[in-house]
Order: C-alpha cells, then structure tokens, then sequence
C-alpha cells in the first residue's frame, strides 16, 4: 500500500479533513478536528498512525514486526503501522476504519449526527 492509497482511502470518510503537520512531517487526517490518522515516513517507509484500544494497540505490536508504538501521540492507544511491511491492506483498511469510528464517537451527539448525515451511504462510515 502506498501514502497516496492509503490517503485517498482516508479522504472518503464523512467529514475528513487533511492538514500538515510541519514540526513531525506528517499529514494528519481528522474528522471534525479530531485526529484519526497521521502518515509520514518513518525510517524511509510509508507509514501510517492510528488509534486503538490499549488491547488491540498491544496485540499488534506482539503480532507483527512493522506496528510499534507511535512517536509522538499517546503510545497506549496509537500505534504506527509500516504500509509496505507484512501487514495486509485489508488490515490496514480494518485499523483505519476503526480509528476513524472512535473518532466520530468521541464526538458530542450534534456533530455525530453531522457526520452521518453528510455519508451519502453506510459504506462510507467503515
């Protein structure tokens, strides 16, 4: 999978909204300003942020060489995933789907239902 791939996959959520992060090189992607993926390269590779349950975020990194934790968000629950390593795309799309619902679900109910009114179809959530 490539940054651009797994951008344009990002980018068809409801309400995502890309922005630079200059200071760490990366590209954030959120929706209704809160961060649900970031990706940059990481020692030369493509690489992507996400956010999990501490559980998951531990399981991964026990499970595969290319998810360790995160640089410089919160290492409990985020968690960097190489894109060209071992990982299946599916995965990748999998953990990007469920970073962006925990996302919408920190959301107060008015901006939730903003969210899912704007989705043309249900697909488009996960």
């Amino acid at each position: 999978m490539t940054i651009t791939e797994l951008l344009d996959y990002c980018m068809k959520k409801p309400g995502a909204e890309q922005s630079v992060h200059n200071d760490w090189r990366a590209t954030q992607v959120k929706v209704a300003d809160v961060l649900y993926a970031m990706v940059n390269e990481e020692e030369g590779r493509p690489a992507v942020s996400l956010k999990t349950s501490p559980a998951l975020a531990e399981l991964l990194r026990l499970q595969h060489k290319d998810v360790h934790p995160s640089r410089y968000l919160n290492k409990a629950h985020w968690s960097t995933v190489y894109l060209d390593g071992s990982i299946p795309d599916s995965q990748i799309y999998y953990l990007v789907d469920d970073s962006f619902q925990q996302a919408v679900d920190s959301l107060p109910e008015q901006a939730r239902q903003q969210i899912y009114a704007s989705a043309t179809d249900s697909s488009r959530l996960l």
